[in-house]
């Protein structure tokens, strides 16, 4: 059974950092492309960052770029994701998924992903 499971948010002030982990269980986890995802009240699920299955191919959504950084640690299943500079409009349920991918590339749409966290909440003061 395929378990993904995210942790590591909470309320934070603006400026603040956060780091989220998400743990695999049931997959190999070094041939499973994974990203992370968010969602606000209201708003659709969209993408966040994605990281290849070595961690060597990284995207981030241009509202991230600069602030958040994923990597992954295959020999823990594990991937991060760090948040720095965290602002109002980062607060969101964040999703870990993952998918597999015996090649490259990392999907930015969340019909790629077969496999989602429970999501784990990061709500930023202002």
């Amino acid at each position: 059974q395929v378990q993904l499971v995210e942790s590591g948010g909470g309320l934070v002030q603006a400026g603040a950092s956060v780091r989220l982990s998400c743990a695999a269980s049931g997959v190999t986890f070094s041939m499973h492309t994974t990203g992370w995802f968010r969602q606000a009240p209201g708003k659709e699920r969209e993408f966040v960052a994605g990281t290849g299955r070595s961690g060597g191919f990284t995207f981030y959504a241009d509202s991230v770029k600069g602030r958040f950084t994923i990597n992954r640690d295959n020999a823990k299943n594990t991937v991060y994701l760090q948040m720095n500079n965290l602002k109002f409009d980062d607060t969101a349920v964040y999703y870990c998924a993952s998918y597999y991918n015996p090649t490259y590339g990392v999907s930015r749409s969340p019909s790629g992903y077969n496999y989602w966290g429970q999501g784990t909440q990061v709500t930023v003061s202002s």
